[in-house]
């Protein structure tokens, strides 16, 4: 499978689980995957992990990729209200490419416009669902499961699922 990824991490705090298990399952699969973030240099995990950065989101081309998978973890809030992140969503799914976020990250999807209509679900506690609130808000049909696929968009609500999440984003993608 000659298939390309792009997985976008935040530069610090992104979830460790959530980018390296699925990595090695795309490398594993024969993927090509490059690592986005927002700038150059050394990305730090929420537990340690430590990766380069690839690419720069202001350099990332939609149409180089099969796929666009955001990550989440804490320090991927700050792609929530980010009208390049939001961009490469919805040219993502204008193009008819694969689109996937996890944990947190689904909510950059919603608020980007491409979940209105779509089954999704997000990373949620029991202290907090201000991120399901966001998913209903822009008009997605939030399921309290771990993956949901809904055409070539696959959501994932957190680390707990991340090998489900990449095995679900490798189905979709072979039927491309």
């Amino acid at each position: 499978m000659s298939k390309k990824i792009a997985i976008i991490i935040a530069f610090k705090d992104f979830r460790d689980e959530e980018y390296f298990i699925p990595k090695n399952i795309f490398l594993e699969k024969g993927i090509e995957v490059k690592t986005v973030s927002s700038k150059k240099g050394k990305a730090l995990g929420s537990y340690g992990g430590v990766i380069d950065v690839d690419l720069c989101l202001e350099k990332l081309n939609v149409s180089d990729f099969d796929g666009i998978v955001f990550v989440g973890g804490s320090g991927a809030e700050k792609y929530l209200n980010d009208d390049k992140c939001h961009q490469i969503a919805q040219e993502t799914i204008s193009q008819g490419k694969v689109l996937a976020a996890i944990c947190i990250a689904p909510a950059i999807l919603a608020r980007s416009g491409v979940l209105k209509d779509k089954k999704a679900t997000v990373w949620q506690s029991n202290m907090d669902k201000s991120l399901v609130k966001i998913l209903k808000e822009e008009g997605a049909d939030y399921q309290e499961k771990p993956v949901i696929i809904d055409g070539n968009i696959v959501t994932a609500d957190g680390p707990q699922s991340a090998r489900k999440f990449a095995e679900m984003i490798v189905r979709v993608l072979t039927k491309l």
